[in-house]
C-alpha cells in the first residue's frame, strides 16, 4: 500500500474546485460536478470542456 503525500490531494480538491466553476460558467451544476470531480478528477474537466453551454 503506498501512502500519498498531502499535496496530492490539495492538487485534486483543487481541480474540482475549478472544475465547479468551469460548469457554472456553462449553465451547469457546479455543485453535482465538483463531486463528481472528486471521483473522476481530470476526466471531469475533458466532459465538461467538450460540453456545449446549456441554455437556460
Amino acid at each position: 500500500m503506498t501512502h500519498q503525500s498531502p499535496d496530492f490531494f490539495v492538487g485534486w480538491g483543487t481541480l474540482a474546485l475549478i472544475n465547479a466553476g468551469l460548469a457554472q460558467s456553462k449553465n451547469r451544476s457546479g455543485l453535482l460536478w465538483f463531486f463528481v470531480s472528486l471521483f473522476l478528477g481530470p476526466i471531469a474537466t475533458l466532459l465538461i470542456v467538450c460540453f456545449d453551454k446549456k441554455s437556460k
